[in-house]
């Protein structure tokens, strides 16, 4: 029983459930049971049946119960190795535990195809640890990152204020700097532990020759064998990931290049600039910077929007700062440029040409979400076929100060590699690009699928605004229950004076003619919910569908509560029946918080 106090004197009791085997589940446990005992050889058809787990041995399902019945609490009797059974309440236990993932854990996709092939997961000005104007610059969140599995790593490079050394800053803000040389070291440190495959680090580079030197030198210091970078200049495709296994690399575009990309015009469509759509929102976005500036900082940042915007120097987009110290002429130290992997341009002549695919030279383009969305509008199929071979870098307007992010299929639909992202906060669209990288063992990087990859058989480009026919149908979502919030929280923290009242949002995150949301209904004072309800998904694109998954606390007063969240991508999704673990806001995994579902696809 579990007792909440009304007013003074009345108090309210609620008898805590406890988690039991649906109906449809002790069902499958008869189907595949004799007397009440499940042995090896009805879990191993249980397993291949029901679960879709073709190639299972009879080694590996004696391994199951095995781990099953080491748990004490739920041994039929003491059995010696190799000799158990599951009875329902271990069974139902081994389903909704650890070891019934959704997922695969481990890494299954080619990973001998050239970098292109692949998305890649992306931060963007991965140094900061709050907004995008007066936060501190730290290792801590790329170190959060790399463990959480970043393979993309953003280093903004300024001279330090003597000029003699170089620092990491979002320029032209309050941000606090980092030394460079810290950030390299936390890289190093780091760059492995959640994944053996490579680290691309991208520098936006805002220094004289001299200085690129000095950056040369702390690189090949600091990471020797480890630094991948090319024996020539220029190459027909990328390396391949498996080729780059533990090895760090730097992408980056030279400051020539980099001032004369500055202002570009496509000749074509005219100007794909958004400077007119960012000064509009710049007004509405400086009134809110009351919620993280102190008075100093705003008075100061005020002297710095008002001298940018009089001198119309730039659009606010980072990738097109300019620091004022350079010229068009000037030259690019050759023992940095000789490090340089993936080399980066921005459009000069405009995106037509800018999208061209040379056979003899592979390169980066870099766009923001604005000019993403304007340019897909004209140049939809073109988009697909330079991502096929070359790489697409998309990253946050300059306008998004609280480090908030974009929908990222924006990006993955037109096979963009790197959906570059804020990695330190939390929100639906960092959900989804968590989500997104569960598939592949989370190594970091996910093949992309073969629409995105080449020709149909009738030689079309995919086109993600075509009307598509169904292709496939997640046919069976069940939820059937939640459990472990009673365990992760405070008997009180959803409601003061009763259990909570949970119910499930479940939804498709794909291109726009999959993208869709439903709920179940709301289970009424319950820690323990079960909703036993079904929901099916036509997909036209399964190849880039998300599977959204939120649990919410109705409140009839105030907003609802948040009861936990994940994204998993329905290419990689198991089926039969699964425990999906629940993560929080941030994308970290709760200890307890699990749904049982099952998958069933047509």
């Amino acid at each position: 029983m579990s007792t909440y106090r009304v007013c003074f004197f009345y108090k309210r009791r609620f008898r805590q459930a406890t988690a039991e085997a649906p109906m449809e589940l002790r069902e499958l446990f008869e189907r595949y049971s004799e007397n009440g005992a499940m042995g090896v050889e009805q879990l191993q058809r249980f397993l291949v049946e029901v679960q879709g787990e073709e190639g299972v041995t009879r080694e590996e399902a004696q391994a199951i119960i095995d781990s099953v019945l080491r748990d004490s609490k739920y041994l039929i009797w003491f059995p010696k190795k190799g000799e158990g059974s599951l009875g329902l309440d271990s069974f139902f236990r081994y389903l909704f535990g650890e070891s019934n993932p959704p997922l695969s854990p481990s890494v299954h996709h080619d990973m001998t195809a050239p970098l292109s092939h692949y998305f890649i997961y992306t931060g963007h000005n991965s140094y900061l640890t709050g907004n995008q104007l007066s936060s501190d610059c730290s290792v801590v969140p790329i170190t959060n990152a790399l463990k959480r599995g970043v393979r993309g790593i953003e280093l903004d490079m300024w001279p330090n204020a003597r000029k003699n050394n170089v620092d990491i800053l979002h320029g032209r803000t309050l941000t606090t700097p980092v030394e460079l040389i810290k950030c390299l070291k936390s890289i190093k440190e780091h760059a492995f532990s959640a994944s053996l495959y490579p680290v691309i680090i991208t520098l936006e580079d805002h220094l004289t020759p001299d200085l690129q030197a000095n950056v040369a030198e702390m690189v090949t210091q600091t990471f020797g064998d480890m630094l991948f970078y090319p024996k020539s200049d220029g190459r027909e495709e990328f390396p391949s990931p498996e080729e780059l296994k533990t090895r760090i690399t730097l992408s980056t575009k030279p400051p020539k290049e980099y001032l004369e990309s500055k202002s570009f015009k496509d000749k074509d469509s005219g100007s794909i600039s958004v400077k007119e759509d960012v000064e509009d929102a710049w007004g509405k976005e400086l009134l809110g910077l009351k919620s993280f500036l102190d008075d100093e900082d705003k008075e100061s940042f005020k002297i710095i929007v008002l001298s940018d915007r009089n001198g119309s120097e730039h659009n606010h987009d980072e990738e097109d700062l300019d620091d004022g110290d350079h010229t068009i002429n000037q030259s690019i130290a050759p023992e940095y440029k000789r490090l340089i992997t993936i080399y980066a341009t921005k459009p000069k002549l405009g995106l037509r040409e800018a999208l061209k695919v040379d056979p003899n030279r592979v390169k980066r383009l870099s766009l923001s979400e604005q000019e993403l969305a304007k340019a897909s509008h004209s140049y939809s199929t073109q988009l697909v076929r330079f991502t096929q071979k070359n790489m697409l870098r998309v990253y946050p307007k300059g306008t998004r100060f609280n480090s908030s992010n974009y929908n990222p299929l924006i990006g993955w639909m037109y096979g963009a590699q790197m959906v570059a992202f804020n990695m330190q906060g939390y929100g639906r669209s960092l959900w989804l690009m968590h989500g997104k990288f569960r598939a592949n063992g989370g190594c970091g990087y996910v093949k992309k699928p073969d629409i995105l990859l080449k020709a149909d058989e009738n030689g079309h480009i995919f086109d993600p605004k075509a009307k598509l026919p169904v292709k496939k149908t997640l046919k069976v979502v069940k939820v059937y229950m939640g459990d472990g919030w009673n365990l992760d929280f405070h008997k009180t923290h959803f409601d003061m004076y009763s259990p909570p009242d949970f119910y499930t949002r479940i939804g498709i995150a794909g291109v726009p003619a999959d993208t869709i949301m439903k709920k179940t209904q709301i289970m009424e004072d319950d820690w323990t919910p079960v909703w036993n309800e079904e929901f099916t998904f036509p997909l036209t694109v399964p190849e880039l569908a998300l599977l959204r998954i939120e649990v919410h606390e109705h409140n009839q007063s105030e907003k609802d509560n948040f009861g936990g969240q994940t994204c998993l991508p329905v290419s990689e999704l198991k089926t039969g029946v699964r425990a999906v673990p629940l993560c929080n806001r941030k994308g970290e995994k709760y200890k307890s918080v699990k749904l049982l579902m099952r998958f069933k696809f047509v």
